[in-house]
């Protein structure tokens, strides 16, 4: 994975990742990295990790940097928010004083997107894009609300400040209240506010789900195991995996379509057509979904006897796919059990998240600011909202609108302690 990044090389950017990858996968990636510290204490990336977010925070601190603004989504801030919460509530070294902290890098983006909140349609919600010459503007997607709902519950987790617990409840009844989410906790992709959000876009991804599973996950652990925030997390987490985990196709290239109601984790709308219509961001939904439903593990200790065993499950699938090219190169479909000749930071992301998220019930919980939090706030950061205009010398990148407890103790004896980390440090380089 790291081979592909260049930006701590002579001439590189910090943070960027080459064509064709678009810079919030970077900052994901680098998130990724910080829960690989964690789980494994190899520090071996940690400046790298550093020097990349920082590069990336913009003039105003809340990861709006004026080489990508014209073709900022709210989708994509939110992700460098995430990244920057991974480092707050993991204990990530935190940055000179003359840098902005982990908390209030994510508290700055919070405070932007609230700006955001549109009641000109759909009676509220986040639109996709922030500006309005770039292509989804009026769409209302999941994982901008999904993002800002995960992020405020987070937040609101860290610090204890009820304020982000109001927007993360406001978030969520909102999204709950349009056709996103089906009666039996169907997750699509999103809305359009042309149509005043009367219909949902029924497309299934990983990282939409994942994202709300979150989001719940944290707000159940805030208010102490609240009963309506439970039914929402077992809601989510039924039907997630009853979608995202399919039975093994065997040794079919190309395969047929993956039986439903198995344990392997698929990304159903782009792996199972033939050829592939998984884009360069999709292959990573994946590593998103492995990561959150992890945590959750921590944060819901009772989901642990039901989540765990499917990501072991798939992490012994996803390792038959990692045999590329004769190295270490993982495919997409983990429930096929050959190469499927697909590799990319992408599809190294999702293997190396299931890999070494086996290690999570060996970690601590994320910290509260109460708890073992050192990164200080700054409730005040950010708060631009769509004020920062792009400069007329930048070059949009074209994005287009896509249909884009001890229970687990047992589990781990599946692959040994050395092999999950040794596994994971294989992924990245």
């Amino acid at each position: 994975m790291m081979k592909v990044y260049t930006g701590n090389q002579t001439g590189g950017t910090p943070g960027l990742l080459p064509q064709p990858y678009f810079w919030w996968e970077a900052g994901s990636m680098f998130g990724q990295l910080i829960h690989y510290w964690s789980l494994t204490g190899d520090s071996s990336y940690n400046d790298v990790v550093s020097e990349a977010i920082q590069f990336q925070v913009g003039a105003n601190n809340d990861f709006m940097p004026q080489n990508q603004t014209k073709d900022l989504g709210n989708d994509d801030q939110v992700f460098w928010a995430f990244t920057a919460m991974d480092a707050a509530e993991l204990g990530f070294p935190n940055p000179p004083s003359s840098d902005p902290s982990w908390l209030s890098l994510a508290q700055a983006v919070f405070n932007d997107q609230v700006l955001r909140w549109d009641t000109g349609a759909c009676n509220g919600g986040l639109r996709w894009q922030i500006y309005p010459f770039n292509a989804g503007y009026d769409y209302k997607n999941t994982i901008s609300n999904g993002g800002l709902f995960q992020l405020a519950a987070r937040l609101a987790r860290y610090t204890g400040n009820q304020t982000y617990a109001d927007w993360a409840e406001k978030t969520y009844d909102w999204i709950a209240g349009t056709p996103i989410i089906g009666a039996n906790y169907q997750v699509w992709d999103g809305s359009s506010r042309t149509g005043n959000c009367s219909g949902a876009v029924e497309t299934y991804w990983t990282y939409n789900v994942g994202t709300l599973i979150s989001g719940c996950a944290y707000m159940y652990n805030f208010t102490n195991g609240n009963a309506t925030w439970g039914t929402r997390l077992s809601g989510l987490v039924n039907n997630g995996t009853s979608v995202f985990f399919v039975k093994t196709a065997g040794l079919n290239n190309p395969p047929v379509q993956a039986p439903p109601g198995g344990m392997i984790m698929s990304e159903v709308a782009c792996e199972f057509p033939t050829p592939q219509t998984c884009d360069p961001d999709e292959p990573s939904f994946k590593a998103y979904l492995s990561r959150w439903l992890a945590v959750t593990t921590q944060l819901a200790p009772w989901t642990t006897q039901f989540i765990m065993p499917l990501l072991t499950a798939s992490a012994q699938a996803a390792a038959a796919q990692c045999t590329g090219q004769a190295t270490n190169m993982c495919g997409r479909r983990w429930y096929q059990t050959v190469w499927d000749g697909y590799f990319g930071v992408g599809e190294q992301m999702s293997a190396m998240s299931v890999f070494q998220n086996l290690l999570i019930g060996k970690v601590a919980a994320p910290v509260t600011a109460q708890k073992g939090g050192t990164s200080v706030g700054n409730p005040a950061a950010g708060g631009a909202g769509d004020n920062q205009q792009p400069s007329s010398g930048q070059v949009a990148l074209g994005r287009v609108v896509g249909t884009g407890d001890k229970a687990g103790a047992g589990i781990l004896t599946a692959l040994s302690l050395i092999l999950i980390i040794g596994a994971t440090w294989w992924m990245i380089v």
